[in-house]
């Protein structure tokens, strides 16, 4: 157990470590979309070059992230050095730290942020970047505009704030949320029964392809990250066949855009009329 802590404790410090998991993640399921596609998706031009445009965002959300994780470090060792937060108030001990701490930061950093962009109209501009893609395979996780990046970083604060949550269990939790991204984003079919099994616990694959369903009630469901639990205690829980399922957004966005790197960018500050005009909306 201590090397275990030990390796978490200190993987902060070895970025190209981490670097290989979320890689490795990627991987792992950009081969199983080959393999066992739950749609034959559409690319505009290719998988390659749809993915190239996922990863433009992704470099971008990853050295945002970079920055960020500084200020995640001096935010836990203060947490630790003035013994703030739940683990330190109940004095948890390890296990209940990490459990603790991967609610907390589940919570916040998952389920919170997202269904506050998605109420909220300005941050919702941002986030509607995620949304927009029509084709969801494994390369849309992070997808997300550098300002939304930002407001996950300030929820992920929270997170620790709340918590305590200590440097091993902030790496422990970002590690499993790197292979659930992943996982509920890729283009994968699961049999219905393992999939609504792991959906009472974790979001499942199809639990998590109902939220990028083009229209409402379902965009407005199933906001969790890694686990379900938030959605089912806090009401926004919906399921949807997967045959019905078409990927975008019905509103704010062109669809024909949805590779376009520059207009998504510019997107959140244009004024909704001038996104009007380009989608030919009236």
């Amino acid at each position: 157990m201590k090397e275990f802590i030990s390796y978490f404790e200190t993987l902060d410090q070895h970025p190209v470590q981490r670097l290989a998991i979320l890689v490795g993640g990627l991987l792992l399921f950009w081969i199983l979309e080959g393999g066992i596609p739950l749609f034959k998706l559409s690319y505009k031009k290719s998988k390659s070059k749809h993915a190239g445009v996922n990863f433009i965002f992704t470099i971008i959300h990853l050295l945002i992230h970079t920055f960020l994780a500084i200020l995640i470090v001096l935010l836990s060792d203060w947490c630790l050095k003035n013994e703030f937060g739940l683990v330190y108030w109940f004095d948890a001990g390890v296990w209940g730290t990490i459990i603790i701490s991967f609610l907390a930061l589940d919570f916040f950093g998952g389920w919170l942020v997202h269904i506050t962009e998605h109420k909220v109209p300005v941050l919702w501009r941002f986030h509607v970047i995620h949304h927009s893609d029509t084709n969801v395979d494994v390369t849309t996780g992070l997808r997300h505009h550098p300002g939304e990046s930002l407001l996950r970083g300030i929820f992920f604060f929270l997170g620790i704030m709340v918590s305590g949550a200590p440097m091993y269990a902030v790496m422990i939790f970002q590690t499993i949320l790197v292979i659930s991204t992943a996982f509920t984003h890729a283009n994968i079919k699961l049999p219905a029964m393992p999939d609504r099994i792991i959906s009472w616990i974790l979001v499942s694959p199809n639990m998590h392809k109902v939220h990028h369903h083009w229209k409402q009630p379902y965009t407005d469901r199933n906001y969790g990250a890694i686990l379900s639990v938030w959605d089912r205690l806090l009401g926004t829980f919906a399921k949807l066949d997967p045959k019905e399922i078409k990927y975008g957004i019905d509103q704010y966005y062109p669809q024909d855009k949805d590779e376009d790197v520059m207009m998504l960018m510019r997107n959140p500050f244009m004024k909704q009329e001038k996104i009007n005009n380009t989608t030919g909306k009236a």
